[in-house]
C-alpha cells in the first residue's frame, strides 16, 4: 500500500512539474514575443528616417495577426466597437441609409423606409460629397459612419450629386431601429411566412410579436425564411427555438478551452405551439444562429428544412475589453445541435503553405441521429431536408453581383420608369436579362474580373519596360474576346441574375417590405415550401424515420 502511495505521489508531482514547466514555457513564450514587439516598435518610432503612424502601424499589425486565425476573430477601435454595439442592438441614431465608400466616394445604396432620409428624398445611387464642412473624397472610410451618425434630433447638411446634377439638403437625425423581421403575412387561410433577416436584441420579440399577429389571422402552419441571415446573437437563437419545443430541451452546447464558456445552452419557458408545421428556408448564406434554429428543430424533428445546404459557420464569439475603450471578438467555442453535430465548414486551424483552408466536409461528413432516428450531417452546414438544386455561381456572376455595373443598371432603370406596378405583379423576364447584358456591353469598366486587371497590370507593366510599343493591338482584340466570353458565363446563373436584379429594382420603389411582397408570389423556394406544408401526408412522411 505504501508502495503504491509512493508511485501516486511520484506520478502527481511529476505531472505537477510537466505542467508547471508547460505553463512557465508558454508564458515565457508570450512574454518573449510581447518585448520583441514592444522594442521593434520603439525603435522604429525613435529612428524611421519618416515620420510613422504609431495607430495605423498597429492596427495593421494587430489585424494582420487576426487574419491568420478566422474571419470572425477581430480587433475594434473606439470607433468600431460603437459600430459593433449598433449592429447587435438593432437601432441608432441617423439619416436611415445604407451606404457604400469606394475610390473616395460615398454612395447611398439602400434607404430605411419611414427614416429621415425617405422622407428628405433621399434616393440610392445619390452620391454624398460633402457632411457638414467636411468633403468626403478627404476623409477615411472607417470615419464616414461617424460624420452621418449622431444623436437623435441633431441635424446634418449633405452636399449630393444625383443624375450629375448637385444640391445642398439639411436632415434631422432620429432613432433608427432595424426590424429583424422587416415582413409577415398570410399566403393562405392557414400558412403563414415569416421573414427573418439578423439575430439582433430584438430578434426574439419581434418572431414572437409576428408569430401571435399571424395565429389571430388563422395560421395553422408556419414558414420561417432565413435565407441571407447571417446570425447573430446565441441566445436570440435559443429563445426562438423555444417557441416550439419544450421546456428544459438541449438547443445548443458550446464547447470551449475556457471551462466556464463550455455551456449547454436549454429552453427554458413554456412553447408557444408544440405541433404547428413549421417549414424553415434556408440558403448559403444562412450562417452561425441561423443554423442553431434550423439544425435544433431538424434535430428533434420539428421542421422540415428546404433550400440549399447553410454555410457551415460553428463557431462562437464573445467580446473582450481592451485597454483604452478597444475591443476584441474572438472566437471561444465551437457549437454542436442537440444530436451532437458541429456544422463547421471551413478548418482554419489547418491552413496549408499557400493559405488555402481546407473543408471538414472534403474528409466525408459523420452521421448522426434525429429524435425519431433520422440521419442528418456534420461537418458542412445544414444539409436541407429538401434541397434546392441551383447552378453554381460562377466568379464572374459574383463578380457582376457586387460590382457598380449591377447597381448602377438598377438605378437607370428607377430614373427611366417613373412607377412600376404593384411587387405581387413585378417579374422580370428573358429580355429584362437581355437589356442588362447589352448595358454591361457598354459598361465593361464598371464590370471587370480578374483575368481582365491582370492583363491590365501585364499591359502597364509592358509599357514601363518599354516592351509594349508593338502590343496594342492584340491586347485590345484578346480584351474584346474576354468581353465576350465573360457575358456568356454570365448566362450560366441567368435565373439568379435576374431574381436579384428584381429585387434590387423592387427595393427602389416599395423597400424591403415590397421585395418579400414580390417574393411570396414568385420565389420558387416558398412555393414549395407552400406546398409540402399544404400536404401533410408528404410533410409528414419527411419528418418520420
Amino acid at each position: 500500500m505504501r508502495k503504491i502511495k509512493k508511485v501516486f505521489i511520484g506520478s502527481f508531482i511529476s505531472i505537477s512539474v510537466f505542467v508547471f514547466v508547460g505553463f512557465q514555457s508558454d508564458f515565457f513564450e508570450i512574454a518573449k514575443q510581447i518585448d520583441i514587439y514592444t522594442t521593434l516598435f520603439k525603435e522604429l518610432n525613435m529612428y524611421y528616417v519618416d515620420e510613422v503612424n504609431p495607430a495605423k502601424l498597429t492596427n495593421n499589425a494587430i489585424n494582420h495577426m487576426l487574419s491568420n486565425l478566422d474571419p470572425y476573430t477581430r480587433y475594434y477601435d473606439e470607433q468600431g466597437v460603437e459600430s459593433s454595439r449598433i449592429a447587435s442592438a438593432g437601432e441608432y441614431g441617423g439619416i436611415g441609409v445604407v451606404s457604400r465608400y469606394e475610390n473616395n466616394t460615398l454612395t447611398i445604396r439602400e434607404i430605411v423606409k419611414n427614416s429621415p432620409a425617405e422622407k428628405r428624398g433621399i434616393k440610392p445611387g445619390d452620391k454624398i460629397l460633402k457632411i457638414n464642412n467636411v468633403f468626403v473624397k478627404d476623409y477615411k472610410e472607417e470615419g464616414i459612419s461617424t460624420l452621418l451618425n449622431g444623436l437623435p434630433n441633431t441635424n446634418v447638411k449633405l452636399q449630393i450629386e444625383r443624375q450629375n446634377k448637385k444640391f445642398e439638403i439639411e436632415i434631422t437625425r432620429k432613432k433608427i431601429e432595424i426590424n429583424p423581421v422587416p415582413y409577415f403575412t398570410m399566403l393562405d387561410d392557414e400558412v403563414g411566412y415569416i421573414s427573418f433577416t439578423k439575430f439582433n436584441e430584438k430578434a426574439a420579440s419581434e418572431v414572437k410579436k409576428a408569430i401571435l399577429e399571424l395565429k389571430d389571422l388563422g395560421m395553422k402552419k408556419l414558414i420561417i425564411d432565413v435565407r441571407d441571415n447571417p446570425g447573430g446573437l446565441l441566445n436570440e437563437a435559443v429563445k426562438i427555438t423555444n417557441f416550439f419545443i419544450p421546456k428544459d430541451k438541449v438547443v445548443v452546447t458550446t464547447k470551449a478551452k475556457v471551462k466556464k464558456w463550455s455551456i449547454t445552452f436549454k429552453t427554458r419557458l413554456t412553447a408557444l405551439d408544440l405541433n404547428i408545421p413549421i417549414v424553415i428556408l434556408v440558403n448559403n448564406r444562412s450562417a452561425s444562429a441561423s443554423e442553431i434554429l434550423a439544425g435544433s428543430l431538424q434535430d428533434y424533428d420539428r421542421a422540415v428544412i428546404i433550400g440549399e445546404r447553410s454555410f457551415g459557420k460553428g463557431l462562437v464569439q464573445r467580446y473582450r475589453e481592451l485597454s483604452y475603450g478597444t475591443q476584441m471578438k474572438i472566437t471561444i467555442a465551437k457549437y454542436y445541435t442537440p444530436s451532437g453535430r458541429c456544422i463547421q465548414e471551413l478548418d482554419y486551424t489547418n491552413r496549408d503553405d499557400k493559405g488555402n483552408i481546407p473543408k471538414f466536409s472534403d474528409t466525408g461528413r459523420e452521421l448522426y441521429k434525429t429524435e425519431k432516428g433520422r440521419t442528418v450531417y456534420g461537418g458542412g452546414g445544414i444539409l436541407p431536408d429538401i434541397e434546392i438544386k441551383k447552378p453554381k455561381t460562377t466568379e464572374t456572376t459574383k463578380i457582376l453581383l457586387n460590382s457598380n455595373a449591377f447597381f448602377n443598371y438598377a438605378t437607370n432603370y428607377f430614373y427611366n420608369h417613373p412607377s412600376i406596378v404593384e411587387p405581387s405583379k413585378f417579374n422580370l423576364t428573358t429580355s429584362d436579362y437581355l437589356l442588362l447584358k447589352t448595358y454591361l456591353r457598354n459598361h465593361q469598366s464598371e464590370f471587370e474580373t480578374k483575368t481582365e486587371a491582370e492583363f491590365k497590370k501585364a499591359k502597364e507593366k509592358a509599357n514601363s519596360e518599354k516592351l509594349g510599343k508593338n502590343l496594342t493591338k492584340n491586347y485590345q482584340n484578346l480584351i474584346e474576346k474576354i468581353h465576350v466570353e465573360k457575358l456568356k458565363e454570365l448566362d450560366k446563373n441567368k435565373e439568379d441574375i435576374l431574381n436579384k436584379l428584381t429585387t434590387e429594382i423592387v427595393k427602389r420603389y416599395y423597400y424591403n417590405e415590397g421585395v418579400y411582397k414580390q417574393k411570396v408570389t414568385f420565389d420558387k423556394t416558398i412555393l414549395q415550401a407552400h406546398t409540402i406544408l399544404n400536404n401533410s401526408k408528404k410533410y409528414n412522411s419527411i419528418l418520420k424515420n
